[in-house]
């Protein structure tokens, strides 16, 4: 697992030239299946529009790939708008971009730059954000404890998911993944290992860019 970009929900945008109007619709998917549903959700929407062009790119590493010209020439619509998505590596991303015809022909180069404007813009409409890896880490200690441990957590930075209260106090704490073991050890060691620890797994947590 590694850190990678995204964006958080959806956006949208619009790119008009020689009177053809480009919709740009972006949305964040986790698996081809979602991709798809969205892909056809748009289509389906402008049923009226003579292409409905998409791309989307899945996975940590961004290893799924696919794009589609949808009745434009061949590499001039779903390839550039794969090119922008794989230009600012980001994954788990589908975008889909709608043409209305103006009348006014744009030739090859002009369809590739005009689609890959308009996936631009979707994505500068987007909320970007990076995929960190976070190790989950249950810490329970004495209500003694407590006090000199939220500062510590507050000047160190370290995200509080969650507390319960019973005889002993437990957090949930999120560590970032390149520094869980140091961070681990400050903890025993402020605590003089008067402290249980629980690791409860890796997540992803979005960090806006």
């Amino acid at each position: 697992m590694i850190n990678y970009k995204t964006i958080q929900g959806s956006g949208e945008a619009i790119y008009e030239i020689n009177k053809s109007r480009f919709l740009a619709f972006v949305q964040n998917v986790t698996s081809e299946e979602e991709a798809q549903a969205f892909i056809l959700k748009i289509k389906k929407r402008h049923w009226e529009a003579r292409h409905c062009c998409s791309a989307y790119v899945l996975g940590e590493r961004g290893h799924l790939q696919k794009a589609d010209d949808d009745g434009e020439p061949s590499g001039t619509a779903g390839k550039p708008i794969l090119e922008v998505l794989k230009k600012q590596e980001l994954s788990d991303i589908v975008i889909v971009i709608v043409r209305y015809f103006g009348g006014i022909k744009l030739g090859a180069g002009g369809l590739i730059r005009a689609y890959g404007k308009a996936a631009t813009l979707g994505i500068a409409g987007s909320q970007l954000v990076t995929k960190t890896l976070f190790l989950r880490l249950a810490l329970t200690i004495e209500y003694a404890l407590l006090g000199t441990l939220e500062n510590h957590l507050h000047q160190q930075d370290i995200r509080i998911a969650d507390k319960k209260y019973s005889d002993k106090v437990t957090l949930t704490l999120l560590l970032p993944g390149t520094a869980a073991a140091s961070q681990q050890k400050e903890l025993v060691n402020l605590t003089a290992a008067q402290c249980r620890i629980e690791k409860l797994g890796l997540v992803y947590v979005d960090i806006a860019l």
